[in-house]
């Protein structure tokens, strides 16, 4: 045991949990959850990831990782028009989908053929609305807005994984210290609700099988290959059945999507953790406990952002989600053979498109899969 293994599981579980709460808050917020359903469904999903991250790495005896689905939470985040039952039944179907990825290899196989350029640009095209937020966030407050966009990227320049944390922190600092915040909650212990599921077409094609698509593409495979970069070699059908195990216990409660994680995962698989790599799995149970730390206290967290100015929390949401977007980008436009599709899924995800009561997600990845479609005909 080094000093190291914890202080890097910590890190990494304080960067994903504040960096990117505002994200989950913003979700929740669309779909129209109460503050009671949201700290539930923060509570019951970090529970989720705590058990999750303590089993599978004593397990494995590898670090193995979980988090929330970023890219799922702004999915749902920019959808419109769904209940909270109706994504609570989306939840679950999420996790039956993920379960089945999990015990039949197949469809493992089916999601990796998405082309990388086409899954790229639908999740740009989801990204993409919350950096525009971010930016006209600014006339709302620009006292506090533009100093803090500043803070951002002089920081990233030196430690981009603590660079919204800091942001976070800093924000809510200087909006309680300048009297933009009346006053602070009052602690609370963290609860769990109960929801009953809704189960509608629209949500399940609309909602389900994007955040399902998204969170494989986005979120398991990536974390498949970091755990393959730091010389492990995982079996991907238990990690994948596991994640979607949980999310199915969790789902009733409010909670959505766990998944394998890739930044955080980054942070806990190196050899700065340990030189022996037989040895980082132990950052798994410390990640863990962070996590039930949050779990047992996410109601008065929830509390806080929930007082905070909404132009701080659009603008946090916005700046944790700039490199996930660039990096999107990046990948959706490297093919020059795939441009055209990628493109394509890119406009139609971020217009927003409702048709037959299905979001825009799915019709940002039929459009792209049809244009890629004519493109290899034409070659042959």
């Amino acid at each position: 045991m080094r000093i190291s293994i914890p202080i890097s599981a910590f890190v990494a579980a304080i960067v994903g949990f504040g960096g990117t709460l505002a994200i989950v808050i913003a979700a929740a917020k669309a779909i129209g959850a109460t503050q009671i359903e949201t700290a539930s469904g923060v509570t019951a999903i970090c529970l989720a990831m705590a058990i999750e991250c303590l089993w599978l790495s004593w397990r494995t005896k590898m670090p193995v990782i979980t988090a929330w689905s970023t890219p799922g939470l702004a999915l749902i985040a920019a959808s419109s028009g769904f209940t909270m039952p109706e994504a609570v039944g989306a939840f679950i179907v999420t996790g039956i989908l993920l379960i089945a990825t999990g015990l039949f290899k197949p469809l493992t196989r089916l999601i990796a053929m998405i082309p990388a350029s086409v899954a790229s640009g639908m999740l740009a095209g989801i990204l993409v609305g919350f950096a525009i937020n971010a930016v006209k966030a600014i006339p709302a407050d620009p006292w506090l807005i533009l100093p803090l966009i500043a803070a951002f990227f002089v920081i990233r320049l030196f430690n981009p994984a603590v660079s919204v944390l800091v942001v976070l922190i800093g924000g809510g600092l200087a909006a309680f210290l300048t009297g933009r915040v009346g006053g602070l909650p009052a602690p609370e212990l963290s609860t769990l609700t109960v929801i009953a599921p809704q189960f509608t077409i629209s949500a399940i094609v609309g909602l389900a099988l994007p955040l399902y698509l998204v969170t494989m593409a986005s979120q398991n495979l990536s974390g498949l290959a970091v755990l393959k970069a730091a010389g492990y070699h995982p079996e991907p059908g238990p990690l994948i059945g596991v994640t979607g195990l949980f999310s199915l216990l969790s789902a009733p409660f409010g909670a959505s999507t766990t998944n394998l994680a890739a930044i955080s995962a980054a942070i806990c698989t190196g050899p700065d953790v340990h030189p022996d790599p037989a040895e980082r799995w132990k950052t798994g149970p410390f990640y863990a406990l962070a996590y039930l730390v949050f779990a047992i206290f996410g109601a008065s967290l929830v509390a806080i952002f929930a007082v905070l100015p909404q132009s701080l929390i659009v603008l946090v949401a916005g700046l944790a989600l700039t490199a996930p977007l660039a990096n999107a980008l990046s990948i959706a436009l490297h093919d020059a053979g795939e441009r055209m599709p990628a493109t394509v899924t890119f406009a139609v995800t971020a217009s927003g498109l409702t048709l037959f009561g299905v979001g825009a997600a799915f019709w940002g990845l039929v459009a792209g899969m049809a244009v890629l479609f004519l493109e290899k005909i034409k070659k042959r």
